[in-house]
């Protein structure tokens, strides 16, 4: 068993994104082997196998921890009140159509390591926070986040770029 084990398992469904340290995180799919079952009733109805079949892809590990990260940096707080998770998410969703200032930079590192600190699977302060001012738009700020899983191990890094 994988020291990472109790990182959990989960479906792949962060469009786009992609940890500094992991595969990319996307909605995928692999292919789906035929169950004798199937193979026999497909060769029945004179069918081959069916073009594309497939099942949605799973992360694991390292790689389901910062697609974890990321959808709970993403989810704005109170979002899942009503399916009793009323603290998940980040505030992060607040800084959206505020003036681009170092008070709001500030802000956003706050509502990040606010943020950090509800993932079990962390340790509660974050390796690295730091924003990539080159990278940034009239209207965003770019960061770079490193957590410790609380097993050990290297940091897990992610990237985010948030639209204000």
């Amino acid at each position: 068993m994988s020291r990472f084990a109790h990182l959990g398992t989960d479906l792949a469904v962060v469009p786009t994104l992609a940890a500094h340290d992991a595969q990319e995180l996307d909605l995928t799919t692999r292919e789906r082997p035929l169950t004798p079952l199937l193979r026999r009733l497909l060769a029945t109805a004179g069918q081959a196998h069916p073009p594309g079949a497939a099942d949605l892809g799973t992360l694991t590990e390292r790689e389901n921890l910062a697609q974890a990260l990321v959808l709970r940096l993403l989810t704005p707080r109170g979002a899942l009140t009503a399916l009793g998770h009323a603290g998940y998410g980040s505030r992060l969703g607040e800084l959206i159509g505020e003036r681009k200032t170092s008070g709001l930079r500030a802000l956003c590192r706050a509502y990040v390591l606010e943020c950090v600190a509800q993932e079990p699977r962390v340790e509660d302060a974050a390796t690295e926070l730091t924003f990539d001012e080159q990278q940034e738009q009239v209207d965003s700020f770019v960061f770079v986040l490193g957590v410790r899983p609380v097993a050990g191990g290297d940091p897990v890094t992610l990237g985010l770029e948030l639209a204000l």
